[in-house]
């Protein structure tokens, strides 16, 4: 096997340190070991690739194997990826075009599976996302989790058809992605309770 290597000053993020040390890798690109050499001299920084913990690759105006390459070359190698605006367009299947137009390059699309298309029930949209629709892709490998659950008062009314989607994550032990601005006390924390485990959104430092 032929194997390929950098020597550098390695970033062990794990520890909070850099050392000196030799990266070597396959022919596919799977890192296959990290040594520390301390006599090396290359002061080339290795660090591991940074990850965007959540994004719509179709706000950039761009298919997914368009998005990667440029993420790449500025150091970011994999993103947290809620395909919901395609699905607001083109339901299940923008969702399995995104899975698939990713599958071009190397470069790791974390994609859940879109919570609530549309936004919420005032809104019209090209396509509808039903429990059941949730369900079938959430039960794909490709897709790591429950998107943004934007629709914070049907969680807290706890909407049938929002908890079944909720529930079908949780059955499989995918996590829950939250999305609550300015949500607080006991209502905050009855969306919570109903399985939601992260939330980027906040108007204010405190929050």
């Amino acid at each position: 096997m032929t194997l390929r290597s950098r020597i550098g000053l390695l970033a062990d993020v794990t520890n909070g340190r850099f050392f000196r040390g030799q990266v070597s890798w396959d022919a596919s690109g799977i890192i296959t070991a990290i040594e520390e050499t301390p006599e090396s001299n290359n002061d080339v920084f290795i660090t591991p690739p940074l990850v965007n913990a959540h994004v719509h690759v179709e706000s950039s105006m761009l298919v997914p194997s368009r998005f990667g390459p440029p993420c790449l070359a500025c150091g970011v190698g994999a993103t947290v990826s809620d395909p919901h605006e395609i699905a607001n367009v083109l339901g299940v299947d923008g969702v399995l075009y995104m899975l698939e137009n990713a599958s071009q390059v190397p470069f790791h699309f974390a994609f859940g599976a879109p919570s609530c298309v549309p936004a919420t029930c005032f809104e019209t949209a090209g396509a509808e996302l039903s429990a059941t629709a949730v369900a079938k892709l959430l039960a794909d490998p490709r897709i790591y989790y429950l998107s943004e659950v934007m629709n914070y008062p049907g969680v807290i009314q706890r909407a049938e058809n929002l908890m079944q989607m909720i529930e079908a994550a949780k059955n499989i032990a995918k996590p829950v992605d939250g999305h609550a601005p300015g949500l607080r006390g006991k209502d905050l924390e009855r969306y919570a309770s109903a399985g939601i485990s992260t939330d980027h959104e906040c108007f204010t430092y405190e929050e």
